[in-house]
C-alpha cells in the first residue's frame, strides 16, 4: 500500500491536472471529455489498465476521502468526482486550470 500511496502522491504533486480513471467508466469519460473541450493539459491513470490499479485506489481514498473515480486533483487540490468537476462555472474552472498551468493562456 505505501508504494501505491508513494506514486499516486507523486503524480498529484507533480501535474497540474490529475484524473484517476477507469476506462469503462461513464463519468470518467464525461470528465476526461470536458478537460478535453477546455484544452487542458492532464495526467490521466486509467486504474483498470495497470496492475497496481486497485491498490492505488485504496490509497487514494486515504488521500482524498473519496472511494469511487473519476478522482480529480487541480493544483494538487481535491476537486472530487465528475459530478463536482461538471458542477463549477466555465470562468471558474477556466481560472483553475490556468492557475494550474493546464490551459496556455
Amino acid at each position: 500500500m505505501a508504494a501505491a500511496k508513494t506514486k499516486a502522491q507523486n503524480l498529484i504533486n507533480e501535474n497540474g491536472v490529475v484524473v484517476f480513471s477507469k476506462s469503462y467508466c461513464p463519468y470518467c469519460v464525461a470528465s476526461k471529455r470536458l478537460l478535453n473541450e477546455l484544452g487542458a493539459e492532464y495526467k490521466v491513470l486509467e486504474l483498470d489498465q495497470i496492475s497496481d490499479g486497485q491498490a492505488i485506489q485504496d490509497a487514494l481514498y486515504e488521500i482524498s476521502s473519496q472511494k469511487t473515480v473519476p478522482n480529480i486533483f487541480i493544483s494538487q487540490k481535491h476537486i472530487g468526482g465528475n459530478s463536482d468537476l461538471q458542477g463549477k462555472d466555465r470562468a471558474q474552472l477556466k481560472q483553475l486550470l490556468t492557475a494550474a498551468g493546464a490551459l496556455k493562456a
